[in-house]
């Protein structure tokens, strides 16, 4: 069997017909509060620029597993609609480069993805910032579910078994996003 090489940029997820799950770590007030309200409420802040991730590996690597620090030691999957996540990439703007545009709600970035040692791989994975009407509808109208993973952050730290990680795949970009995000 041949081996296909992934593509440089990918956005590889765990998702249904419906939904998309993303990654952000926070501390134990955000938590709560968003667990309990299955939503992000105060003291969450919808003035900041907020990071998902769809990659469970990169949010591992950008929160050391949980234990980074206490701004980051409650790991939380949210399921979002894929009509949400989508119209959050058609309003993006790459972070870097000679497309960036300061004006629009969203920004792409692409960082090296990681293994499960969260050792550099050489492809990309997405981080998408959201700010001002990204984060209302974010917020208010595309989550429809918050879930506490960092039980298996730890778990996954500590025997470093594949076999615990999300099942994450190729999520079908459709190809005006694709070609907005240099996929």
């Amino acid at each position: 069997m041949s081996h296909v090489p992934t593509p440089q940029r990918q956005i590889r997820a765990r998702y249904d017909e419906r939904t998309i799950r993303v990654y952000q770590a926070y501390n134990d007030a955000i938590a709560e509060a968003a667990l309990a309200a299955q939503t992000f409420v105060a003291p969450f802040s919808r003035t900041r620029m907020t990071w998902i991730k769809p990659s469970f590996l990169w949010m591992m690597y950008r929160s050391g597993w949980g234990q980074k620090d206490p701004g980051q030691r409650r790991v939380l999957g949210i399921d979002l609609t894929r009509e949400g996540f989508e119209w959050a990439l058609r309003h993006a703007s790459l972070s870097h480069g000679d497309q960036v545009d300061t004006s629009k709600p969203v920004r792409v970035q692409w960082d090296p993805e990681r293994d499960i040692d969260l050792a550099r791989l050489e492809h990309r994975s997405i981080q998408i910032g959201l700010k001002d009407e990204a984060v209302r509808r974010y917020v208010d109208e595309w989550i429809v579910g918050v879930e506490e993973v960092t039980e298996l952050a730890h778990e996954v730290q500590a025997t470093r078994d594949p076999a615990l990680l999300p099942e994450e795949r190729p999520y079908p970009v459709p190809s005006d996003i694709a070609l907005l995000l240099g996929m």
